[in-house]
């Protein structure tokens, strides 16, 4: 079996028997396909044939065109899942991937926003409408609806810590605002429990019971609690835009991603004294350690109200 056929059968086992996520099996997929033509340029589609010369290789290559260390080490790591899985199903014996090192990372804090800009971003009267007398009475409606959600949306990945692809397949039955929870299905399928409560809570409950209706007149009914304008499940691009509209503009940060906002939940947490197995439950993290990347934060965050506060911080 030559590798393009061995790798469809890759990508099936992770869909079919991992139940590995959609994300997940196009990040692989897309990683697996230019390994493989990377090989087949050097005359390689025999699995047999793939060395550990020629993998550290193709590693070098990903490094010297500039891709980011996280996209590296997920390169390396879909490598070495797929070498594992041709020598289990006897595909081949070589196995040039099973002490191949992952690439170092080097540590980077999270990017988060200060309590501030948070606070501009979140501001109620940003979402203020006035109906444009241009505009017909329904194009209006949607128009007010659809500003509604964005602020839901913004509060949402802020106050709850959703990731992107949380928060977009989140669907009515896991809304319990009178239990103020969200049922959350993580990454690999894990369920997890959030709360959801103050000004997170109030636009939700002002969105499912006013805005949401809006979006959804004229089409197809759906189960999907954020709706795009054509009444069906909003995407993770939609999002993105969403945050870097309203970043730019009422938190003066360029390229705000949604990402940045779960970031901030998880350090604000920390910073007014959450446990941070708290946070990691919350987060949904499998292992404590990512959970501690946050702790970094924190540390810099005390380190500069104690520069600000102690009157002989500065002395030499």
């Amino acid at each position: 079996m030559d590798l393009e056929r061995a790798l469809e059968e890759y990508l099936d086992y992770l869909a079919i028997e991992r139940g590995s996520s959609p994300n997940t099996i196009e990040g692989y997929g897309r990683d697996l396909r230019r390994y493989v033509a990377y090989l087949a340029d050097r005359g390689i589609t025999d699995p047999e044939d793939v060395t550990r010369q020629i993998v550290s290789e193709h590693v070098q290559d990903l490094q010297a065109v500039g891709l980011a260390p996280t996209s590296v080490e997920r390169a390396v790591s879909a490598c070495k899942g797929f070498h594992r899985f041709m020598v289990s199903e006897h595909i081949c014996e070589a196995h040039p991937t099973a002490d191949l090192p992952l690439p170092k990372k080097p540590e980077r804090l999270p990017d988060v926003l200060s309590h501030e800009q948070a606070a501009a971003l979140l501001e109620e009267a940003n979402f203020a409408y006035s109906d444009d007398p241009a505009k017909s009475p329904r194009r209006n409606a949607l128009a007010r609806a659809s500003l509604q959600r964005d602020r839901t949306i913004l509060e949402v990945l802020y106050g709850c810590g959703l990731r992107v692809s949380e928060l977009c397949g989140l669907d009515l039955r896991e809304v319990m605002l009178e239990d103020e929870v969200l049922r959350v299905l993580g990454k690999g399928s894990k369920e997890r429990i959030v709360p959801i409560m103050g000004s997170a809570a109030r636009a939700m409950d002002s969105y499912l019971e006013q805005w949401r209706p809006e979006l959804a007149t004229g089409h197809a009914p759906t189960s999907a609690v954020f709706l795009n304008a054509r009444g069906g499940r909003i995407s993770r691009q939609t999002v993105h835009s969403i945050c870097e509209k309203y970043g730019r503009i009422y938190a003066g940060r360029e390229g705000l991603h949604p990402h940045t906002l779960r970031h901030s939940f998880a350090t604000h947490m920390l910073e007014g004294g959450a446990d941070l197995r708290v946070v990691q439950e919350l987060l949904g993290h499998a292992s404590i350690a990512t959970t501690q990347l946050y702790t970094h934060v924190d540390r810099t965050h005390i380190r500069m109200v104690y520069l600000e506060a102690h009157p002989r911080a500065h002395l030499r």
